[in-house]
């Protein structure tokens, strides 16, 4: 007991810097990385993300301690920087997941990045570059947010739908070419765009299949109907069938 209290009350014999303790500026630095860590990270844990306020203030800390040890140690050197950089990238990669066709976390990788920035500026000692990125970085993920929305909406509503029709006309072998020749008249005099036509020929009968995609700009099976019914007309044409398609199955 004597030992510790002689260690304590002689901080000479454990303390090496030559400015007393109460006088650095590690701790500063940290409580204000710690702070701004919070600040960035609540707002992740608002919107319930999965780097939130835990992992935000961690990145942030850690960033301004490796910094502020880093400057320490090896004075006007930016090496520890450049892998506090690399680090936090990879600890971003594992945010990012890929579910089917959708990418998700990528901006949850993106702030644990700024985290990272912010950290870094006040660990180097510039401590108003750093309140400024944090302010900054809470300010796109709030304010941005409704903007994003906003254009998604009308980038979707700009966006010109389209559906298939697919016609199946069953018809003489010997008329193939009019019948071809009178579906695209039908076609042309309508609001319609040939997708596809393929001929088969029947096997077990004098008869030849045509399978045509029709893609319409409305939902609308008007134009297609008409197209059907002028087809029916033909003596040669024996049935013509009508149905809808799923355009992602083309």
């Amino acid at each position: 007991m004597s030992l510790v209290f002689a260690i304590i009350s002689n901080p000479h014999l454990w303390w090496t810097d030559s400015s007393p303790l109460w006088k650095q500026p590690t701790f500063p630095r940290l409580l204000l990385a710690l702070f701004l860590g919070i600040c960035v990270g609540s707002e992740r844990q608002w919107r319930q993300r999965a780097a939130g306020l835990r992992t935000n203030t961690l990145v942030c800390l850690g960033a301004a301690a490796f910094v502020d040890l880093g400057l320490t140690v090896a004075p006007n050197t930016t090496g520890v920087i450049a892998y506090v950089v690399s680090g936090v990238g990879f600890l971003g990669a594992g945010a990012i997941m890929k579910d089917g066709a959708n990418v998700r976390g990528l901006n949850t990788a993106a702030t644990l990045w700024c985290s990272a920035a912010v950290g870094a500026c006040v660990g180097a000692g510039e401590l108003l570059d750093g309140v400024f990125v944090a302010a900054l970085l809470i300010g796109i993920n709030s304010a941005l947010r409704p903007l994003s929305r906003y254009i998604d909406q009308r980038s979707l509503a700009a966006t010109t739908p389209y559906v298939l029709f697919r016609l199946r006309i069953l018809c003489e072998a010997g008329h193939v070419k009019e019948t071809e020749r009178h579906l695209t008249r039908a076609i042309a005099e309508r609001s319609l765009v040939l997708r596809e036509l393929r001929t088969e020929e029947e096997q077990e009968s004098e008869s030849s299949v045509l399978q045509v995609v029709l893609e319409s700009q409305t939902r609308s099976d008007t134009h297609a109907q008409e197209v059907a019914t002028e087809l029916r007309a033909c003596p040669w044409v024996e049935s013509v069938d009508l149905s809808g398609t799923d355009p992602d199955a083309e």
